[in-house]
């Protein structure tokens, strides 16, 4: 039976609705339940879920909204209690924070008239209209909101360059300034290896694996994954490069990227060749055979981390990286032939398809749909971390009930051999990932063993010694249960494909002398600016990543964003031009 109570003027942030709305659904008596703010996107998720009803057709945009399925009337009083007590303790937390916390733009800057940073977690049809009045203030805008349109993060990434200032979105989901770690981001040692990367968790990789070689970093950009679309041009990347070839803490410079459009990629490539600085590029499913003047290809996450950590300690790059893997042996039935990644990170999850299609010679493995990455000859890498997964639901890094619900199907499936997962620790991420996956690994383990087959789990886990979360502890607690925790993405695919008897070629690479370039042009004084000290930031949406930036000596001003004019779009329309009126008078 379906209950619908509207919260009038009771707005929550989307990450607090989807935990809550887990909590919820976890309760006894409980069939589905969904908590979403009354916006028109969020009511067409309800009535694709089965979950619309009459009265959300009066539901605003500031209005909270909870339907739940449920056994019966008896229920509704203890279920409505547990949704009082868990805002309820957000509310306490909140009221606990020592951050500043305002309604409106206009406050934020007389709070914080130094801020040169604006972080941007609100939804995603209202993103490009706040990142819009974050540049008008003068602000560098990082966007951790998704779902905005090309031709916005096109328009947006314009107006900043002409301003000498960064969009770094949308979709960023990671950023390091000054030591400061942004969004989903790791507390990783200063140094003097700057990156710049189309890609979040494949900066995370990069970064912590650096880290715990015992290199620093200086700076990590985050430039959203479309920026080196055709569509983009590379504007954040370009500026982002620029500004680390000025930046006098950065010696090294990184650039990352997934697989980019080949005129946008040719035009870094030929920016990379004019700076002064040694670079080491990575763009994800290219196997370069050549090392190019000053700038360094690599193949793989981790081999990028320790090309990087040789150019920064001044030492002669090798011509092949692949650390030796011991993999256990295993016992498995005939019919168990098939590998399962199941991943919460997009670019660790596309280094994994790259990898194995790379070993089994596929040529039609590697695909963009349905969630999936790689789905050929019974081997699967799936990203939970895409759209289609987190729609309503928490990412798998903040919560693991997606995950723990296909490593049950997967487990279950008798020709599974082994399944591959990742662990990305840091700030943003769930507190203690190991202990609620651990569990559920355990028992799809033994529930296998009982049906009278071995089955594999083997991790990769990244993180530093610094997160949050302790990474002896979450790797002690994997290994508890059996699972084969490995240090880098890479090396967790080649333990598997050694498990399964096959084979990845290295290919070591020779050097040869570049092509003469244009030196490059020099960052805009914004820029140099915002990578000389820590940034000063108004963080406009989720209040949950204001502690990584309180904790790194930063200062942040906590806008607690609500949909202006109820949600109305075209009242919007018109306050947002009026607005802009007023900053070009």
């Amino acid at each position: 039976m379906l209950h619908t109570i509207i919260n009038k003027n009771a707005y929550q942030d989307s990450v607090n609705l989807m935990l809550l709305t887990n909590h919820v659904s976890a309760l006894e008596g409980v069939y589905q339940a969904s908590i979403m703010m009354g916006t028109p996107a969020n009511k067409d998720i309800m009535r694709n879920s089965g979950l619309y009803t009459e009265e959300l057709a009066q539901a605003g945009a500031n209005d909270m909204c909870i339907v739940i399925d449920a056994e019966g009337d008896d229920k509704l009083d203890q279920i409505l209690a547990a949704v009082d007590e868990f805002l309820s303790d957000q509310s306490v937390s909140t009221s606990q924070s020592s951050t500043t916390s305002v309604r409106s733009w206009e406050r934020a800057i007389k709070e914080s008239p130094n801020a040169n940073l604006a972080m941007i977690s609100v939804p995603g049809q209202y993103a490009a209209a706040e990142a819009e009045k974050a540049l008008d203030y003068g602000l560098h805008a990082f966007i951790f909101s998704d779902n905005m349109p090309l031709e916005e993060e096109l328009k947006l990434k314009q107006k900043a360059h002409e301003k000498g200032l960064l969009v770094m979105g949308p979709d960023c989901g990671t950023g390091i300034l000054s030591g400061v770690p942004l969004a989903f981001a790791n507390r990783v040692k200063a140094g003097k290896i700057g990156v710049v990367g189309a890609s979040g968790t494949g900066i995370q990789e990069v970064t912590t694996l650096i880290d715990r070689m015992g290199g620093g970093i200086s700076h990590a950009i985050g430039t959203g994954g479309r920026d080196l679309s055709e569509g983009v041009g590379a504007i954040t990347m370009m500026d982002g490069i620029r500004g680390l070839a000025n930046n006098s803490q950065t010696e090294v410079i990184v650039v990352i990227s997934k697989p980019p459009a080949r005129e946008v990629r040719d035009k870094v490539m030929l920016e990379l060749h004019g700076l002064s600085k040694p670079v080491v590029a990575l763009f994800l499913g290219e196997k370069p055979a050549c090392h190019e003047g000053h700038v360094y290809q690599a193949y793989t996450l981790e081999e990028t981390a320790r090309i990087a950590i040789d150019l920064g300690k001044g030492v002669p790059v090798q011509a092949a990286y692949n650390v030796p893997i011991e993999a256990p042996s295993v016992e498995l039935k005939p019919e168990q032939v098939s590998i399962q990644g199941l991943y919460a990170g997009g670019t660790l999850a596309a280094e994994a398809a790259m990898l194995i299609a790379d070993a089994l010679q596929l040529q039609d493995g590697l695909i963009h749909e349905s969630g999936y990455v790689l789905r050929s000859n019974g081997h699967s890498i799936v990203d939970l971390g895409d759209d289609m997964y987190t729609q309503g639901k928490p990412h798998p890094m903040i919560d693991p009930a997606t995950r723990i619900q296909h490593i049950e199907n997967a487990a279950a499936d008798p020709s599974t051999a082994v399944i591959l997962f990742d662990v990305v620790l840091g700030y943003g991420g769930h507190d203690d990932m190991a202990s609620v996956l651990a569990p559920a690994i355990g028992k799809a383990a033994a529930k296998a063993k009982e049906e009278g087959r071995n089955l594999y789990f083997v991790a990769a886990l990244c993180g530093t010694h610094q997160d949050p979360q302790s990474y002896t502890e979450q790797k002690r607690k994997f290994e508890e249960v059996g699972v084969i925790v490995k240090e880098s993405n890479s090396q967790a695919v080649r333990t598997v494909l050694a498990m399964m008897k096959l084979d990845m070629e290295d290919t070591p690479k020779h050097h040869r002398p570049a092509e003469a370039a244009a030196s490059t042009k020099p960052a805009s004084e914004a820029i140099e600016a915002l990578l000389s000290s820590k940034p000063t930031v108004i963080n406009v949406g989720l209040s949950k990543f204001t502690a990584s930036i309180t904790e790194s000596g930063a200062a942040v001003v906590q806008y607690d964003w609500r949909p202006v004019a109820g949600g109305n779009a075209k009242m919007q329309h018109i306050l947002h031009q009026l607005n802009q009126y007023r900053f070009e008078e």
